[in-house]
Formats: structure tokens, sequence, C-alpha cells
């Protein structure tokens, strides 16, 4: 008599599963009827980086200030895999709205592999909703700030107005719009900064911890400023 399998999908949830063959170290393989997805139980795993699951512990860690050594000791698995999972993640901000009343810019520095190399972040947030809207790297010039202003222009989205320090490559890039200069106007995204070097371990003031790649440097942010607007599912 066949005893039935009671696991679900790490996919799709289902219960349609069926056994399909063994591993060459041992462990049975089953598939999934529904959507064809083959794995192994649990608690048959020899290596808890296989677990289904601990991406989304390993990202959420890497948002909640954890590093990659720190996250690998945590959940008990490699550093490769937590690299892994920060190299291969891929994540776009979309604007939550077609017009903004005030938009704050600001410039948030950086460094990889030394404090001699900085990188700068170049970025609009709205106080109200908490949102990072856009976000440009480059220098702390001109041209990086002239360039938000155009990656806002190609998201479609409108402001009434714009509130910056009165660093003059904010207020050259920005003269064209409405205005408010000063630090009194900036009390939302200064805050935010602070936020940001509370999420990110490698921008931290203080830490051991840093990028040795501007590729992983950066999908580090974009995992973070996507975690701060909508959350992980």
């Amino acid at each position: 008599m066949q005893v039935p399998i009671e696991i679900p999908c790490p996919r799709c949830q289902g219960t349609k599963i069926v056994r399909n063959g063994k591993k060459s170290n041992g462990p049975q393989n089953y598939r999934c009827k529904d959507c064809g997805r083959q794995f192994i139980d649990d608690h048959e795993k020899t290596y808890r980086g296989c677990l289904s699951g601990i991406a989304a512990l390993i990202r959420i860690a890497l948002v909640r200030g954890a590093g990659i050594r720190d996250t690998a000791a945590i959940l008990q698995i490699s550093v490769n895999k937590v690299l892994k999972t920060l190299v291969t993640s891929v994540y776009t901000l979309q604007p939550k709205q077609t017009h903004y009343d005030t938009l704050e810019i600001d410039e948030f520095w950086t460094y990889v592999g030394k404090k001699k190399t900085k990188k700068w972040l170049i970025y609009a947030y709205h106080r109200e909703s908490g949102e990072i809207v856009a976000y440009v790297w480059g220098k702390r010039d001109l041209k990086t700030a002239r360039k938000l202003r155009k990656r806002l222009k190609r998201l479609g989205i409108t402001y009434g107005r714009i509130a910056t320090d009165d660093w003059d490559s904010f207020l050259t890039a920005f003269s064209e719009d409405n205005r408010l200069t000063g630090k009194a106007y900036t009390v939302g995204i200064e805050g935010n900064n602070c936020r940001l070097r509370h999420r990110i371990r490698r921008a931290f003031r203080r830490t051991c911890c840093f990028s040795k790649k501007l590729s992983n440097h950066r999908k580090a942010f974009s995992m973070a400023f996507f975690y701060i607007n909508y959350g992980f599912v």
C-alpha cells in the first residue's frame, strides 16, 4: 500500500508530491506534479544553505544592519551563500505616486575598498510617506545632481517643490524648479540618512565591514531601498 507524502511544495505549496529518485549523496528527491519543482525535504538536508526560505532570511539580515559574515554566522551557512544571494538580487524602485508636493534632495557618502575611494549617492526623498523616490551614483558634483533631476523626469513624476541645502550644485541643477533652500527644509532626508546608516552595515560610521566591489556595494543599497519602500513579500 502506498503511503501519501505530506510534504508541501516549496514553490507553489502544492500537495501532489511524488518521489523522484535519490540524490547522489543519498537524500530522497521529490517532484511536485503541479509545478514540476524538484526538491529535498528540509529535514533530510545536510547543508542549511539549501533550506527553503533561507534566502529570505539572508535578505532580511542584510537590510537590518548585519554584515555578510555576521549573517553567515547567525544563520550557520557559508559566506559564499550570503554573497550569492546579494549578487544575484535585482531590485528596482518605481514611484508610488505620480505627483509629490515636496521632494527633499541630499547627498550621502560611502566608500569602496578604502575611505579615500568615496562613492556618492544623491537621492530624492518624500518625507510624508518615507519613500525613496529616485537615486543616482556618481561624484559629488554638478553632473551627478543634474543626473538625478533627469532621472526624476524620466520616471514621469511631477513635484511642486524641491527642498535642498545651499550646496551650489543643487541650486544650479534645480534652478528651474520651485525651491526651498536650507537645512530647515531637509530634516526628513537627514533623518533618513541616519536610517540608512543603521540599515546597511557597510554604511555604518564606524565599522570594519566595507565593500570591496562597487557592484556589490550598489546591490546592498538597492536591496535596502526596496525594503524601506515596500518591504519584502
